[in-house]
């Protein structure tokens, strides 16, 4: 009999889902003062040197602290390069080409692609719970998105295929993630894959900074930056890590579709949208197929 899946890497794969799910909110406040690519460059170096902190001083309060090898190093920054560098660079280029709505229908389609690779590259089978734990969760995000709201003409086609390669490219992150850090120094390779975002970020920055330039740096802003830094990319990115270090991805990526709830109810907290029965529906039908593939 197959071990219980490990409670806490299902939580942290939530919490993680769910920090992203407010940071738009956040993200919205920013963004009219930094341009995308400078503030995630921002994210990362913070995220990075956040990590780079925890981590000395857990080696230095360790009497054989664990081995972080030159291969795991650049296995884990060529991991940073497809999540951090080209997945976001996408989702990016999407969400300007295209609109939100079509950002979140499009993208929920990760879970989808994670049961793809993860059977060539982690030789995890699909098996019939994870498919309809998928099939359940799936359908609720759907409901919590209501595709009546996206536009799928002709005029995004760009955005919306800029869109399905973020979707892609972080299913595949996510499942080298797993392949990666199993067994390894997960804060080293997770600030080390924050690092590997780094590069194109830099570059994308410099041109929009000199394009249009950077707005006035309030406190307000600098409170925003700080959770963007510590909370949602430090933070963050290294539950996400853990739960698939933890989980067979399958299970892991199901964790996503707490990101369209947690940003549904914080827009209708703080930025009086609506909630419609759909979202009540598809909340419960995400959370049962959660606890479906849980249970397996």
């Amino acid at each position: 009999m197959q071990k219980p899946h490990s409670f806490v890497g299902l939580i942290s794969g939530l919490i993680a889902a769910s920090i992203w799910g407010g940071m738009y909110v956040v993200s919205k406040v920013v963004l009219e003062v930094i341009p995308p690519f400078t503030l995630l460059l921002i994210r990362l170096v913070m995220g990075a040197a956040a990590l780079g902190v925890v981590l000395y001083f857990q080696r230095r309060g360790a009497p054989n602290p664990p081995t972080f090898t030159r291969k795991l190093f650049w296995d884990s920054f060529w991991v940073g390069v497809v999540g951090y560098g080209i997945s976001l660079g996408f989702q990016f280029v999407g969400t300007k080409l295209s609109n939100a709505s079509n950002g979140s229908l499009v993208t929920s389609a990760t879970p989808a692609f994670v049961l793809l690779f993860a059977p060539f590259l982690l030789g995890e089978k699909n098996t019939p719970r994870r498919m309809i734990a998928l099939a359940l969760s799936t359908l609720g995000v759907v409901a919590v998105i209501d595709p009546r709201t996206a536009n799928l003409s002709s005029s995004f086609f760009w955005g919306n295929l800029s869109l399905l390669g973020a979707a892609l490219t972080w299913a595949l992150y996510s499942t080298l993630v797993r392949k990666v850090v199993q067994s390894q120094d997960l804060i080293a390779s997770s600030a080390v894959m924050l690092v590997g975002g780094i590069p194109s970020s830099l570059l994308f920055s410099i041109w929009e900074v000199n394009a249009q330039g950077v707005g006035e740096i309030t406190w307000g802003i600098v409170g925003g930056l700080l959770f963007l830094g510590f909370i949602s990319t430090a933070l963050a990115m290294f539950l996400w890590n853990y739960a698939f270090a933890e989980l067979p991805a399958a299970v892991a990526s199901l964790t996503f579709f707490a990101q369209p709830v947690v940003g549904t109810l914080l827009g209708w907290l703080f930025l009086s949208e609506k909630i419609t029965p759909l979202f009540v529906v598809g909340g419960i039908l995400i959370g049962a197929g959660i606890i479906v593939a849980s249970k397996e």
